[in-house]
């Protein structure tokens, strides 16, 4: 072992036992921050971290062999001298002390209860040499404790000591030895794993292991050669560690087990946090050597040269060593990070990194040895080696700080290694990607290149970029590794990218369109569908009606028409990718307001189709229209075109006047086809119709369609606009034959219109004659206007004479000569009628009615009193009569009628919007007021008549 390196990674402090405690120690225990000592003189002191006195007490009448501090419970358990009550009887105890419960003695000083005391040797269990002593806590408050004799006996004590329920039982070691006296137990040891309970036995000749879980234990013998007194400890594995001069041996269940040559006759022997401890004499120099071994990394921790020591603890993360002389030696470990500055400054950074893996330090730690591992191997131009130290640092440093160091184009293949690694662990990022991309496409290694971009693996998990990978392979010129990439991480809008503005392969391109869901395929197209359409309209189109229609899905999917429909997209949401091929849109929305009728987006449709087929500058695209054939791709006569094109120009005249034919030709068609969605998108039985009025009429004025504005002025039922665009056109004659269709009341149109034609002419400054006597016709025919109001109306024209409406005045003159004699008539016979009501009524006021009726009116019976005379001149019985003789049966329903009448006209009098509606709606105003005087209702005259036949005279 002289090859193990040596190091100082633990430092001493020397302390002494207090002066307080003058006895030999026989013995010592640690145990809940306190060093427990037993003297020869049967005391027990305790001492505390700095080695400083606490207390002692006697715990024993002669002296302290053994005793053990427990760890769950502040327990002591001793074993000791006590004078003997009889001969018979030994006076070896075990007892038991509660540290945490003090009793005083009547004195200064005070000591812990004695919960039990136990007589060691019984008749039983004869009396022997006590050579070895351990105590296990099992569940607590169960404890096991092992008694090793100097004749090879094991004594076993095992229960709650402190209420004597116990159980005793003997083990027995080297049973076939011949001399067993010279067998004593040095050493003792427990094992616990899991269910295993078991206990290891060291005599000078044999290692023995009995089995307590058995019933009675059941003992085997690992090795035929043992150990001295303490040369015998446990590690923390459950293994038995046994020093002899020779060697260090470690023993399992299955028998021995590694053992390290360390030469040396060894004192003591233990076990610290992984290191194994020895103390070993040099017989040649006779002076005694601590090591502390590091086994798993074959390296001496510390070395230290000691006086003779007695007893070695290990308490509060220290290693005690007690000295003969009563002197002490805290041996105390070194933090991680000085362990590492000692190496590091030595350059032993394989030793540095197997020590912290063996002590279980943090990641970050390892990571950080790695990277000075790597650092001082970069320095001395180790790059192969170098980048291994860094690859195992990934996750914990930062990748740019190795990246950096590796940037050099001679060092490209370490850094492609690491770029690998990085991405195997998911830790990648878009540069590192792009990066390592860069590197294989610098490397020109097209295999590792498409190893990496088609391991399903990383595809399937993601373990690096995707986006960043296709445009590193984009920018190479690797389009297939970058169609890949995009295919399989379904990045579909990368993929046409690449078939289109990369390789210009627009069939490939609508192949993998229809491909696709029907909802991936329309993003694509409204990405993509401005460079399909510019180079494949057909075909373009063809997909898009096989997106927003039901052809085949339908089917397929057995919706029903209405629902499905609801699902489709709308053409409107594809109208921005023919910005520039006004004549695909219109093919697109023809096929579709064709295929499909009942479209949610149907107004949105035939605003769009209106707007084109009204449109005076459209914008065909002529040549490169001309030059794509049935299947989309370009014609092979292109040759013949620019043939074609050269004539133009030396005949340009002739060809301009033929594309201006076709262009109108173009353009009259588009206003057909306007004129007639105008008409099949406002049924008769519809209110509205299925296109925004406003835009179109809009539409129409801007680009003088007159076909359209006509129509939707008459179904508006905007008569007046009709009528003016026909005089803006000076279209006499359409204008007449509008306002005959337009202007019959009797049809329900308006007849104003002819007022307005009337002034029209009255206005229009030329000749226009016959014009006018058509239009005198009609107005004289529905009585329109007065005579009056056409002659100041065409006095406004100078061009119009006299004789245009000659004819018409002698006319109306008759006739208003016709009606003044008919009303003369009639006011002669209501001015006699009047003045017979007049004298009638004078005479009931002055001359007295002689009354000569015989007869009852009533009954026709001969007339006897009582009777009741009524000024109408009938007479009644009284009694037929009965309760209303206040008004004369016979007259009175003629007299209420009349009643009513008056009552009714004086209500109307005070209905002011009745009497102005009438006046608005009649041909002549002026008759209705004087109907309204006529009547009386707004007469300011008395009602004296109505009140003096409202009286009644009774006889």
């Amino acid at each position: 072992m002289y090859q193990w390196r040596k190091f100082d990674f633990f430092e001493e402090k020397k302390s002494r036992i207090p002066e307080e405690i003058e006895g030999k120690i026989e013995c010592c225990s640690s145990g809940s921050g306190k060093i427990v000592l037993g003297c020869y003189d049967g005391s027990v002191s305790l001492l505390d971290r700095g080695l400083h006195y606490l207390y002692s007490f006697p715990a024993h009448s002669s002296s302290v062999l053994h005793l053990q501090q427990l760890k769950q419970r502040n327990f002591l358990v001793t074993v000791g001298e006590d004078e003997q009550i009889s001969p018979q009887q030994s006076g070896m105890c075990l007892k038991v002390f509660d540290l945490a419960k003090m009793q005083d003695e009547g004195s200064s000083t005070s000591s812990p209860e004695c919960v039990q005391i136990l007589r060691v040797f019984t008749n039983q269990f004869p009396e022997a040499k006590i050579t070895s002593f351990l105590v296990l806590e099992e569940a607590p408050p169960i404890i096991f404790i092992a008694i090793g004799l100097d004749n090879g006996c094991i004594y076993c004590i095992q229960g709650d000591i402190a209420r004597e329920r116990i159980k005793r039982f003997k083990l027995q070691v080297d049973y076939a030895h011949s001399n067993k006296d010279h067998s004593p137990i040095n050493g003792l040891g427990f094992r616990v794993d899991g269910q295993a309970f078991q206990l290891f036995a060291v005599t000078p000749n044999s290692v023995s292991l009995f089995d307590l879980k058995t019933q009675p234990p059941r003992g085997q013998t690992l090795d035929q050669i043992g150990s001295s007194a303490s040369t015998v400890a446990m590690t923390d594995r459950s293994e038995l560690i046994i020093g002899r001069s020779e060697a260090v041996y470690f023993y399992e269940v299955d028998g021995r087990g590694p053992c390290w040559a360390f030469e040396g006759e060894k004192k003591f022997v233990g076990w610290f946090r992984g290191y194994l401890l020895c103390v070993i004499a040099d017989q040649r120099t006779g002076k005694n050597t601590f090591n502390i071994y590091d086994l798993k990394n074959r390296l001496i921790a510390q070395s230290l040269a000691v006086k003779e020591v007695s007893h070695m603890l290990c308490e509060w993360g220290n290693i005690v060593l007690i000295m003969e002389d009563k002197s002490a030696l805290f041996i105390v470990e070194k933090d991680m990070e000085s362990k590492l500055d000692m190496l590091f400054k030595k350059n032993l950074y394989s030793v540095s990194i197997n020590l912290v893996q063996s002590q279980q330090a943090d990641a970050a730690a390892t990571a950080e040895v790695l990277r000075k591992y790597g650092d001082h191997l970069y320095s001395k131009q180790n790059y192969d080696e170098a980048m291994s130290q860094y690859i195992h640092t990934i996750g914990y440093l930062e990748p740019s700080f190795v990246i950096q160091k590796f940037l050099d184009a001679q060092r490209i293949y370490n850094l492609t290694n690491y770029l690998e690694k990085l991405h195997e662990n998911g830790l990648a990022s878009k540069d590192h990607t792009t990066l390592l991309l860069n590197c294989y496409t610098k490397l020109k290694d097209v295999d590792k290149l498409n190893v990496f971009i088609t391991n399903e693996e990383q595809v399937g998990e993601h373990k690096f970029d995707v986006e960043t990978a296709i445009r590193a392979c984009r920018a190479a010129n690797y389009h297939e590794q970058a169609m890949y990439v995009a295919k399989k991480a379904g990045k579909h809008e990368w993929y046409l990218k690449i078939l289109l503005e990369d390789l210009a392969m627009y069939d490939e391109a609508l192949q993998y369109i229809n491909s696709l869901e029907p909802s991936q395929a329309g993003v694509t197209v409204k990405e993509y569908g401005k460079l399909l359409i510019e180079h494949k309209p057909r075909e373009t189109i063809e997909i898009l009606m096989s997106l927003c229609t039901e052809e085949g899905e339908l089917v397929k999917k057995g919706a029903s028409n209405s629902s499905f429909l609801t699902m489709l997209p709308s053409p409107v949401d594809f109208l921005n990718i023919f910005v520039h091929h006004p004549q695909s849109l219109m093919e697109f929305l023809e096929r579709y307001t064709n295929k499909v009728k009942d479209s949610p987006a149907q107004v949105e449709i035939h605003n769009t189709l209106l707007e084109l087929y009204l449109s005076c500058d459209l914008n065909f695209p002529s040549l490169s229209q001309n030059s794509i054939n049935e299947n989309g791709d370009l014609r092979t006569d292109q040759l013949s075109s620019k043939a074609t094109m050269s004539r133009a120009e030396s005949n340009g005249r002739i060809v301009l006047d033929r594309n201006d034919v076709n262009e109108e030709k173009d353009h009259q068609e588009r206003q057909r086809k306007g004129l007639l969605l105008l008409k099949s998108a406002w049924p008769t039985e519809r209110e509205q119709p299925l296109y925004d009025v406003d835009l179109v009429i809009i539409l129409c004025e801007m680009n003088a369609f007159k076909e359209g504005l006509l129509y939707l002025y008459e179904k508006l039922k905007l008569y007046k606009e009709v009528i003016a665009c026909y005089m803006q056109a000076h279209d006499h004659e359409g204008l007449i034959a509008c306002c005959k269709r337009l202007g019959d009341s009797g049809k329900g149109g308006d007849p104003s219109l002819w007022s307005d034609l009337l002034n029209y002419f009255g206005e229009l400054g030329e000749d226009c004659s016959k014009e006018v006597k058509e239009v005198l016709t009609y107005i004289e025919r529905d009585d329109i206007l007065p005579p009056i109001i056409v002659l100041q109306t065409l006095s406004r024209n100078p061009c119009l004479t006299l004789s245009v409406i000659k004819d018409y005045i002698a006319r109306k003159l008759e006739k208003e000569s016709k009606l003044i004699d008919e009303d003369r008539r009639a006011i002669e016979k209501y001015q006699e009628e009047t003045s017979t009501m007049r004298k009638e009524i004078q005479d009931l006021r002055t001359t007295a009615r002689i009354f000569q009726l015989s007869k009852c009116t009533a009954c026709t019976f001969t007339l006897d009193l009582p009777a009741v005379h009524f000024m109408c001149m009938h007479s009644f019985h009284q009694r037929c009569l009965g309760d209303n003789d206040k008004e004369c049966p016979e007259c009175a329903p003629e007299y209420r009628a009349v009643l009513e009448m008056k009552k009714n006209l004086e209500q109307n009098s005070k209905n002011q919007d009745q009497f102005f509606q009438r006046v608005r709606t009649s041909k002549n105003g002026f008759s209705v007021i004087a109907e309204y005087f006529g009547k009386g209702i707004i007469s300011k005259t008395s009602n004296g008549l109505a009140e003096a036949l409202n009286s009644s005279s009774e006889f």
